[in-house]
């Protein structure tokens, strides 16, 4: 078995775990006991695995059947060392985890059906939540609740449903290899399996990995020449509404696989839960916590102290800008958010939809030479009032580079259309390139998908990226570059239906061929006629 297909069967065995066990439980709710279980065998297997280099011919062999862990027995034979290893872990690994709460020793309280599991993995996660990290991980557990009623009536019942849980993922886990790489994927496909499972909730934490990678090849490439290809290094990268923080891994992803790196990237979060799913997303794609920044706060109101210097001289700025933020929030934009300097200039987005606000936010951080993609709601594209004198100012100052239309139902969230815009503070063109991808994709029961290439099939993904790379002048029915003349001419409106059309043409008629036809078919019926009724005669019948 090949290392990629590996990596997709220990996700879809993992899923099975999940859904044979969660029963009556929302999926929501099992989905974060879940994770934070893979979470714990990741960190304790990276730990296991550094004590091991770290101690060298001192870390315990144990004789077969041993069910202890080696840390435990090198613990109890050098408490006075302790101290000292400890020290070094942090400063290696840059966190501590003790042998009791290692995920090797709760496997085993879950095989020996103990009943101190439910007390030990409780006082794992708060361990681990306040003491293995010198701070970056505060709170990292903090809403799993081992005593919710959820997973049993009492702490018995809950006990004995941890056994099994445990119990399960643990003989799941052991027929695979467990790197960086198959336990992170593992990760991103529980976090899609659970997405689809619990609808529109779902649109607060996940964006699809497809829509995510085009965002990815867009933001990744050269942004003054995007077809000199991938640029070698960025800086620093943000995603503002970060939810699972699978946009930022991707992108990472991109420019790892090019031989590129990235200084360090940053999301922010407002739903507690699911900034911990990042936090733990990122550890456990094998990023140490100085790679990356993740805040939990309110993006709309910059609650970030790190976005909100007032200086323009210390503002901070990101070499690529991805978002796929709540469509058409509501929100209540008040008289200070009107002076607020994301939005000054531009005017505030209307309380019926934070998208525009959203954007600015995100474009008031974009530095020069860098590339924002960011899915909204195609509303953006045409509605009135403060939305229209947004968006006509980002066109006039040039700033709006690429309108891509997507198909209907590609996300969890939602069945509606989206489009994808890319903003830039560098272009060069005075143009807006238009991609109407709207028609491209494979028909699903519940959901649509991008096709990839697979078995012959057209490459959706790969065609739409290709467009925004090399810029064509024209495709028919698909991608034409749009002078900034023609979109003054309709008001700045940019329902891309009006440039790019992907109805066949219709088909012209001649009148005056048309009716000589029908002329020839009157007379071919009369001399028919005539012919028919000469028989009828004949025969002594009366004609028709």
């Amino acid at each position: 078995m090949t290392q990629k297909k590996q990596q997709q069967q220990l996700g879809r065995t993992l899923w099975s775990i999940a859904d044979q066990l969660r029963g009556a439980m929302n999926a929501d709710d099992f989905r974060d006991y879940m994770l934070s279980f893979l979470f714990l065998r990741y960190l304790s297997s990276n730990y296991e695995e550094s004590a091991k280099r770290e101690l060298g011919s001192d870390y315990p062999e144990l004789e077969k059947g041993d069910k202890r862990t080696p840390l435990s027995v090198w613990y109890a034979a050098n408490e006075t060392d302790v101290p000292e290893f400890e020290k070094q872990m942090r400063r290696k690994v840059h966190y501590v985890i003790l042998p009791e709460y290692l995920w090797s020793n709760i496997a085993e309280l879950a095989r020996t059906q103990s009943d101190v599991l439910l007390e030990t993995l409780g006082d794992g996660f708060k361990y681990i939540q306040e003491k293995s990290f010198e701070n970056a991980f505060q709170g990292l557990f903090s809403e799993i609740n081992l005593n919710s009623d959820k997973l049993g009536k009492n702490e018995s019942e809950r006990n004995k449903k941890l056994i099994t849980v445990i119990q399960k993922i643990a003989e799941g886990i052991a027929e695979f290899s467990t790197d960086v790489d198959a336990l992170g994927d593992a990760y991103e496909y529980l976090i899609g399996q659970f997405a689809a499972g619990s609808g529109k909730k779902a649109g607060e934490f996940y964006t699809p990995q497809q829509i995510s990678t085009i965002l990815s090849e867009i933001v990744t490439l050269d942004s003054q020449d995007p077809t000199s290809g991938k640029k070698r290094k960025l800086d620093k990268v943000l995603d503002f509404a970060c939810g699972s923080g699978s946009l930022l891994l991707n992108v990472r992803k991109r420019m790892k696989d090019n031989g590129g790196s990235i200084g360090k990237i940053y999301g922010q979060e407002k739903n507690i839960t699911t900034y911990n799913l990042a936090r733990m997303n990122m550890l456990l794609h094998g990023m140490k916590d100085t790679e990356f920044e993740i805040f939990h706060g309110d993006t709309l109101y910059n609650q970030w102290p790190l976005l909100n210097e007032m200086n323009p001289s210390k503002k901070i700025e990101f070499d690529a800008i991805v978002a796929n933020p709540p469509f058409s929030l509501r929100w209540e934009p008040n008289d200070t958010l009107g002076d607020d300097f994301r939005f000054k200039g531009y005017g505030l987005a209307p309380k019926s939809a934070a998208d525009f606000a959203f954007l600015l936010h995100g474009f008031h951080f974009l530095g020069k030479e860098g590339t924002m993609a960011i899915i909204l709601p195609h509303g953006v594209l045409f509605r009135g009032g403060a939305e229209e004198r947004i968006r006509t100012k980002l066109l006039k100052d040039n700033h709006i580079d690429t309108v891509i239309g997507l198909p209907s139902n590609l996300f969890y969230s939602t069945g509606i259309p989206v489009c994808i815009l890319v903003l830039k503070k560098c272009k060069k063109q005075d143009d807006v390139l238009f991609i109407n991808a709207s028609q491209n994709f494979a028909k699903g029961k519940r959901q649509n998908t991008l096709r990839e290439g697979e078995d012959g099939e057209p490459n959706d993904i790969q065609k739409i990226v290709d467009t925004y790379q090399y810029r064509p002048e024209y495709i028919e029915r698909y991608a034409r570059r749009v002078p900034m003349d023609e979109i003054e001419r309709n008001g700045y409106n940019l329902n891309i239906s009006r440039y790019v059309n992907t109805s066949d043409d219709e088909i012209q008629i001649n009148l005056a061929d048309v009716h000589a036809r029908l002329s020839q078919i009157d007379k071919d019926i009369k001399k028919h006629t005539d012919a028919h009724n000469a028989f009828l005669i004949e025969l002594g019948l009366a004609p028709i």
